[in-house]
């Protein structure tokens, strides 16, 4: 069974005329600002080189002008790379011909928007079967389908309305059920929840880590939110001016930051929601403790359960039950306190 890998090596856009020109200059040294200033081209990703494991949620965030959406247009080709490759299950997509990248949009990748993108004058239903439609799906078959993906986002009963009957959030649920109806393994969403109110856009994003919890489908998520990427990623590449900062796990970004620039990304996190309890646990030894929680459990909520059950300490375990750490409540309140960075304890002496 395929795994639905995308790996991104030694990528390179160059926005102007002659963009392959100014490679070897870029791999050189040559910045941004001077490749822009002297030579009249932009540089839109430098080398970039992410792996998107297959089944799990990565998240390319950045502040804007980062490259993120740039970089998202490369996996389905919307934007030809100046170098490098874009691999989906070892295939790379920036060498398939035109009817090989006809056929890779069509079944393979899917989008969803910031702006929604729905036909005004196309129902509910009829967005959602638009794509199917496109691929010549019998009408009964694609009826099905689309009813059931309705469903499954929360519209049932909206079928027939039109998208300027619908809030923001049911527009974005509509695009959610569109891009799920085509079965594609690869799920695209450029900057998909951006445009919502706070309280709607945490449901959306529920509503994804319900889906993909069994649909594990590979999603490639753009952001600018941290609290977003912290809470939907698996993995998380952070982009700057077109290069990567940094990449790994929520908790690696937080514990151990790459630079000043991630610092201030991270520094105001709520790190309780995001650090588990299996990398604050110490050794499993003493007495049994009456309480035991899975080592994926967040410190918060562990907080939470050894408060109300008055316990000082808990038993850590694996997936299985088995136990592999402990770990008592001055453990956990203090690695939920964001550590103090060089500056304020130069301002604190001060």
């Amino acid at each position: 069974m395929a795994s639905h890998d995308i790996d991104i090596r030694n990528l390179y856009k160059i926005f102007g005329p002659n963009g392959t020109a100014f490679i070897d200059q870029v791999k050189s040294g040559l910045s941004k600002a001077d490749l822009n200033e002297k030579h009249g081209h932009v540089l839109g990703l430098k080398d970039i080189n992410i792996h998107m494991p297959g089944g799990g949620i990565t998240v390319v965030m950045g502040l804007s002008g980062s490259g993120k959406s740039t970089l998202i247009r490369h996996i389905n080709r919307l934007i030809e790379p100046t170098a490098g490759e874009v691999l989906y299950d070892g295939v790379d997509v920036c060498r398939m011909s035109p009817l090989e990248l006809r056929e890779f949009r069509r079944h393979k990748t899917a989008m969803v928007f910031q702006k929604f993108a729905l036909l005004p004058h196309r129902t509910v239903l009829e967005n959602t079967i638009y794509g199917l439609d496109i691929q010549g799906i019998p009408r009964a078959k694609s009826e099905e389908t689309g009813r059931r993906w309705i469903a499954r986002v929360g519209l049932s009963g909206f079928e027939s309305h039109y998208p300027n009957q619908l809030s923001g959030g049911m527009q974005q649920r509509v695009g959610l059920a569109r891009a799920l109806s085509n079965d594609a393994d690869i799920l695209l969403m450029d900057e998909a929840y951006s445009a919502l109110d706070p309280l709607i856009r945490v449901d959306m994003q529920t509503v994804l880590l319900d889906l993909q919890q069994e649909l594990k489908k590979t999603v490639v998520f753009i952001t600018h939110d941290l609290d977003e990427a912290l809470r939907l990623g698996d993995r998380i590449a952070i982009l700057r001016d077109g290069e990567v900062v940094q990449q790994g796990t929520g908790q690696e970004i937080v514990l151990q930051p790459a630079d000043d620039y991630i610092s201030a990304f991270v520094k105001e996190v709520n790190r309780g929601r995001v650090i588990r309890l299996d990398t604050i646990m110490g050794p499993a030894t003493g007495a049994g403790d009456s309480i035991a929680l899975p080592g994926s459990t967040v410190l918060e909520s562990a907080a939470r359960i050894m408060t109300d059950a008055r316990q000082s300490s808990i038993t850590v375990t694996d997936d299985a039950g088995t136990p592999i750490g402990r770990a008592d409540l001055q453990q956990i309140i203090s690695a939920m306190v964001t550590p103090k960075s060089h500056d304020d304890n130069k301002l604190a002496a001060e």
